[in-house]
């Protein structure tokens, strides 16, 4: 119980080739993950720094005035006439 048969042993075995095995494996590997996290970086400044694009089909913006509008008339129940 717990100990290492050899099933176990040939699957650690074949682990460790993966990552030690050829010629520096691991190295190639950080340096892709690395060249991922630089244009990862990159990518976001690239968005921050673009100057926003102004909308080509979006028609102007329309303003209301409020200047000329009369008051809503108001109902009084106890108001004659």
């Amino acid at each position: 119980m717990g100990g290492l048969s050899l099933p176990h042993l040939l699957l650690a075995a074949v682990i460790i080739l993966i990552l030690f095995g050829g010629k520096g494996k691991i190295s190639e590997l950080m340096g892709d993950v690395a060249r991922g996290i630089k244009s990862f970086k990159k990518g976001l400044s690239d968005e921050d720094s673009a100057p926003p694009k102004p909308a080509e089909t979006a028609a102007p913006a329309k303003t209301i005035d409020h200047h000329g509008a009369a008051p809503a008339p108001t109902h009084d129940p106890n108001r004659v006439g």
